[in-house]
């Protein structure tokens, strides 16, 4: 009766994953398909404010790495340290840069890249996104995506301990003796996660950690190649996060990856 544990098993998964996924689905505020028209037509996201709603405060850390790298007010060495260049920084989220980097004017970069996501100038522009409807509070989208994880990883495990169960011993204690009826026992739990994933991709699908539908829907409009320009380059950098920098020394600079 080795199969039964694996179909405890399967339920267990299947439930406790939907009941995540139903319950962080309705911690979302509802919004309306006009509400989500109305507040993207009605604005123009800045660089900072791209980053942000793509990939939460360290996205806005690394662009204004990448920005002022790219502009000449910061060197960033391959080797995984930042030097001031130019100590007049151009907005607040450089100034913090600039001030986590220190006195000494170098700093290795996972210091300074935590300290400006953590800055006072990325929580107020996260509280104007919100305000604004473009952000979900406090990355709330963030539960919506793990659990969904969770339900495709319980589908998975479904589907694992039911072929599992085909090759246990005691076959012929199984209800109707054959491979049949086992299936249908964990086909149900199969059809509950697959059930779930569906309602959830009609309902609160794109499962952004930040961005909210009105804010998904504008960062559609300006997600697209770089074609090589400084200001195309930093959309990318915003958008699809330091795997977007061309330059292998640069990208080995921010991911700590070094250069061969």
């Amino acid at each position: 009766m080795l199969w039964v544990l694996f179909l405890l098993v399967a339920w267990g998964a299947a439930a406790i994953s939907c009941i995540r996924l139903c319950l962080a689905s309705a911690r979302l505020p509802a919004t309306s398909a006009e509400d989500v028209r109305r507040t993207a037509d009605d604005r123009e996201l800045t660089l900072y404010e791209t980053a942000f709603l793509a990939g939460g405060p360290h996205r806005v850390a690394d662009l204004a790495l990448v920005t002022m790298h790219l502009r000449r007010r910061l060197l960033l060495a391959h080797t995984g340290w930042a030097t001031v260049v130019d100590p007049d920084g151009r907005d607040e989220v450089e100034r913090t840069v600039i001030r986590a980097i220190g006195p000494q004017g170098q700093s290795p970069i996972p210091p300074v890249r935590a300290a400006a996501a953590a800055a006072d100038s990325v929580r107020a522009l996260a509280d104007r996104l919100v305000a604004a409807g473009l952000a979900r509070p406090g990355g709330a989208g963030a539960d919506v995506a793990s659990a969904v994880r969770a339900v495709r990883g319980a589908a998975l495990l479904v589907v694992a301990t039911g072929a599992a169960a085909l090759f246990t011993p005691g076959r012929e204690q199984r209800p109707g003796g054959d491979a049949v009826p086992l299936l249908v026992w964990f086909g149900l739990p199969l059809v509950l996660n697959l059930g779930c994933l569906a309602i959830a991709r009609m309902e609160v699908h794109p499962y952004s950690s930040w961005a909210s539908p009105a804010g998904q829907r504008l960062l559609d409009a300006c997600a697209g190649p770089a074609d090589g320009a400084a200001h195309d380059v930093l959309v990318a950098v915003a958008v699809q996060g330091v795997g977007a920098v061309d330059d292998p020394e640069l990208r080995a600079a921010l991911t700590g990856r070094r250069v061969p």
